[in-house]
């Protein structure tokens, strides 16, 4: 549960809204599940450790592993808390973490994850523009990926040493004599 306990009226139409554009955009490269308002639709996780992120960005391929999930945030709800009771969970997930924050809280939202060591993937930014255009700008992309934990089958082994390559050797021009041309006979 968010710390956010009740977020005001207009706020919360604008994130279901801005969830909602951020799922039409993105079906193009990803199978797009959302969860807007107090709806639980797609999990990601299992178990106690299951999360409802705003939005999950599934792979169009046969698998359709996860590749990222998403967090939108309004501008009552980027605080300590919410960075704390979500955004340092889902940083610590095995896939990439996004999140979208108004354009007035970027500088906030940067300072949160900093100071609380958070690993966001991407952070965005959006604005509404006119009366229903809604405008986004990547404002942060981490330069590593998300690798995923290692596992204990990895931590087993031992790094292996580099192989030697032979490289063949240099020839010396004094070496190499050009040889006559066979004769070839007419007939």
């Amino acid at each position: 549960m968010s710390p956010i306990l009740v977020r005001p009226v207009r706020e919360q139409l604008e994130h279901d809204r801005v969830i909602r554009l951020l799922q039409t955009r993105s079906r193009r490269k990803y199978d797009a599940g959302i969860n807007p308002g107090a709806e639980h639709n797609v999990a990601f996780g299992s178990g106690a450790s299951t999360v409802y992120p705003d939005l999950v960005l599934h792979s169009l391929e046969k698998g359709r592993r996860v590749l990222a999930i998403v967090e939108v945030e309004t501008g009552e709800s980027v605080n300590h808390l919410e960075a704390l009771a979500q955004w340092a969970n889902f940083a610590r997930l095995r896939t990439a973490f996004h999140l979208y924050v108004p354009s007035n809280m970027v500088d906030v939202a940067r300072r949160l994850c900093e100071d609380n060591q958070i690993h966001v993937s991407e952070i965005w930014s959006y604005h509404t523009a006119m009366a229903d255009d809604v405008r986004f700008t990547l404002v942060h992309r981490s330069r590593e990926t998300a690798a995923p934990a290692p596992s204990a089958r990895a931590k087993a082994k031992p790094a292996a040493a580099p192989k030697r390559v032979k490289l063949p050797r240099p020839v010396k021009k004094a070496a190499v004599k050009a040889k006559p041309a066979k004769k070839t006979k007419r007939r």
